[in-house]
């Protein structure tokens, strides 16, 4: 069975109702009020090295407590939760988060016999190095430091530190490969050879 298609008479006059539906307009005032308090606010109280591409819809929690170095590019849609209290999120130069990567530096309990939502949060720091790559959809946990040169794939749920140069796959995390970096030498014949 073919799904029937509205008319045009009748696609205009969903138009017009939609248009004057006060909800819609109350449903665009929340979302203007989140934008501000999750990006535009937060955004002026992250500690940010020159150079930074952050995407216009990347959301911050506790941002005096998040830093990065240099050349910052953070995809579109990404969560950095510093914790409340005292959990940090360190960056340094040239870090690289795909869309939709989260990074929290605090968690909640979950033993404590309440509400998962009234417990008490872990905290602590998430560092990530110099040169990290992180995939699409990486979520690093709270106490994860991610080394200098690392490359986390995409998917990837980061629940332990990574060395340097690895390449990190899977969930929970695991190294998969090095990174193979051009040496200082084979560096300078490479440009050598360009036109």
């Amino acid at each position: 069975m073919k799904k029937k298609q509205p008319g045009k008479l009748s696609r205009l006059l969903r138009l017009v109702v939609s248009s004057l539906d006060p909800r819609a307009y109350i449903h665009l005032f929340r979302m203007i009020n989140y934008y501000n308090y999750s990006h535009v606010v937060p955004r002026r109280k992250l500690t940010l090295g020159p150079g930074a591409a952050i995407s216009p819809d990347s959301v911050f929690s506790n941002p005096e407590r998040i830093t990065a170095g240099r050349n910052l590019r953070l995809g579109s849609r990404c969560h950095l939760w510093a914790g409340p209290a005292k959990g940090r999120i360190v960056m340094g130069d040239d870090v690289l988060l795909g869309p939709e990567v989260m990074v929290t530096a605090a968690n909640y309990r979950f033993n404590d016999g309440q509400p998962v939502t009234q417990q008490h949060m872990d905290e602590a720091d998430v560092v990530i190095g110099n040169d990290v790559w992180l995939g699409t959809r990486v979520v690093v946990l709270p106490g994860v430091t991610i080394n200098e040169g690392a490359i986390v794939g995409a998917g990837a749920v980061v629940t332990k530190s990574i060395p340097a140069f690895a390449i990190a796959t899977g969930v929970p995390a695991k190294v998969v490969g090095t990174r193979q970096l051009a040496s200082p030498e084979n560096a300078s014949q490479n440009a050598g050879d360009s036109p």
